[in-house]
């Protein structure tokens, strides 16, 4: 507490095969990006295997991560497995998620503008509580999209087999045709992403129209980028250079990511936008 600096000291990358258990509910999805920036340019890949939480409060769930981050970060050169092996709810944690990232040589430059919706899916779960739950937060989801004139595939995961109950729901957008580019000229297919997660005392219709309505607003912002993706591609922006992406919403997250990215690389960020709004962001 109350320290001013911050000593970064780096030393050679390198693969191999690496576990870690957090030992509560806490995020699995935020220790892994840690090493997702820098893990890609290890010579050999790295396997890492994760214990902890895997659907938790203010953190992406291992389904958005699936669904939404890694595919926006393979369309930009990263090359990544994920299985999600067991989940994870607080307070006990016990979730298991392995991650490979395969070396790559380099990030070419990128724009992620525009976004285009073709289709929109899901995955709402419950684990040791009633199925009904996971339907009903399906069915909530469902629902809403359809008042707004969108269909929704959405799949169903019920079990038993974990240490805490707990429920969520995570939802995507897909598009056909690339909205964005890299400095190669190949299409990159944008995509923006919902979750909500159950708590004793909220209905389960109130956490699928949650993701539902969250879904809805980052659409209406046809941004590429929804808020959360805006804050985690920053590091990524600064390894590619002279690469630009719309946001849906610029938020506190993101400013701050952009200030410990530009100390921490030297790049230099620009956006347009103000906080709570679209937002466009610039690095050099």
């Amino acid at each position: 507490m109350g320290s001013t600096e911050v000593t970064f000291q780096p030393g050679e990358l390198v693969g191999g095969d690496f576990k870690l258990d957090i030992g509560t509910a806490g995020s699995m999805t935020l220790v892994l990006q840690s090493f997702l920036i820098t893990a890609a340019f290890a010579r050999d890949p790295v396997k890492i295997t994760l214990s902890g939480g895997s659907d938790v409060r203010w953190s992406p769930p291992a389904d958005y991560l699936s669904n939404v981050t890694l595919p926006i970060l393979k369309s930009i050169g990263y090359n990544i497995e994920l299985k999600l092996l067991q989940r994870g709810h607080y307070p006990r944690g016990g979730g298991v998620l392995e991650a490979v990232i395969h070396p790559v040589k380099d990030i070419s430059p990128f724009n992620l503008l525009d976004l285009k919706v073709d289709r929109i899916k899901g995955i709402s779960h419950a684990v040791k509580l009633p199925e009904h739950v996971a339907l009903r937060q399906a069915q909530a989801a469902k629902d809403a999209l359809q008042k707004a004139g969108y269909q929704l595939e959405i799949e169903v995961q019920h079990s038993d087999e974990y240490l805490s109950p707990g429920s969520g729901i995570v939802l995507w957008t897909e598009g056909e045709d690339g909205t964005g580019s890299s400095a190669d000229g190949e299409l990159i297919n944008s995509r923006v992403g919902s979750s909500s997660i159950g708590e004793p005392g909220k209905r389960a219709e109130v956490v699928g129209k949650q993701a539902a309505d969250e879904l809805l607003y980052f659409i209406s912002g046809n941004a590429a980028l929804d808020k959360y993706m805006g804050d985690q591609i920053i590091p990524y922006m600064a390894m590619a250079g002279n690469s630009t992406v719309k946001t849906a919403e610029l938020t506190e997250h993101t400013l701050t990511n952009i200030y410990v990215t530009e100390k921490i690389t030297g790049r230099n960020f620009e956006y347009e936008g103000k906080l709570g709004e679209p937002a466009l962001i610039r690095v050099n």
